[in-house]
């Protein structure tokens, strides 16, 4: 599965990159979770177009979406047959821009996080599945999904899945739904070569959403030891009260 990522590409490269007219200006992000806003790129009226959508996809016959676990992420081999990603494969699909992602490899009871993005670290592209989910009252949620496949194996022994990540030839196919029907989709999803990526371990300091940083992507600088800069703040020790002197009306002093 994929359950961060990371997309710091400059916004004039991503547009260069992607093509679409929108001009967005957006910090870049060290830990984009779920359920946060996250750029996506989809066809509109035959063009390119960049949107945010939340990730987390709705169906759209949800009825209370506080109900309805979120879905992240939609394999490959089935989201034509699933009734959750059935429609999108069919009329919505989408890219998900992305300089590179996180996972977790299990080692005891300690997960230990990895961080994976192309050896030439230029931007990449999920395959991204949208849906517009519809309240009772007229308001309208653009939710996304990134579609993965089978780990190749360079990310093998960290993780059994990745991102379905498609070569920029393949961007147009994948998004006009009129040239490409689920069957040729699916067909482009595949794991990612064996020599495009690399895989290195990195801080726990990934693990807390809240943190959100150019460090979080940097290669431990010992195995198995957490950078100074990184690891996470001790707790401080509890002060002790000052005794009050005998002279100062029980106020405390300043000095």
């Amino acid at each position: 599965m994929c359950g961060r990522y990371v997309i710091a590409t400059p916004p004039a490269v991503l547009r260069a990159h992607f093509g679409y007219a929108e001009q967005p200006n957006f910090p870049p992000r060290y830990n984009v979770a779920p359920a946060q806003p996250a750029p996506v790129v989809r066809l509109h009226e035959g063009q390119r177009q960049f949107v945010l959508m939340r990730w987390g996809l709705i169906p759209s016959w949800i009825k209370d979406p506080r109900q309805f676990s979120l879905l992240i992420n939609a394999r490959g081999e089935s989201a034509a047959e699933k009734p959750a990603f059935r429609a999108a494969m069919r009329r919505r699909r989408c890219l998900i821009p992305a300089d590179g992602f996180y996972e977790w490899k299990q080692q005891g009871e300690r997960k230990r996080p990895f961080f994976i993005r192309r050896k030439d670290s230029q931007p990449m592209a999920f395959a991204g599945l949208w849906e517009t989910w519809t309240g009772p009252d007229g308001e309208e949620i653009d939710t996304a999904a990134i579609v993965t496949v089978a780990a190749n194996r360079t990310l093998a022994p960290v993780h059994d899945r990745m991102p379905a990540i498609l070569a920029p030839e393949a961007y147009d196919l994948w998004l006009d739904v009129t040239k490409a029907d689920e069957k040729i989709a699916t067909a482009l999803l595949a794991p990612a070569p064996e020599n495009l990526l690399e895989v290195f371990e990195i801080s726990t300091a990934v693990n807390r959403t809240a943190n959100d940083f150019p460090k979080l992507i940097e290669p431990l600088a010992v195995a198995g030891a957490e950078p100074e800069s990184l690891a996470a703040p001790k707790p401080a020790a509890p002060k002790r009260a000052r005794k009050p002197r005998k002279n100062d009306g029980g106020q405390g002093a300043l000095f």
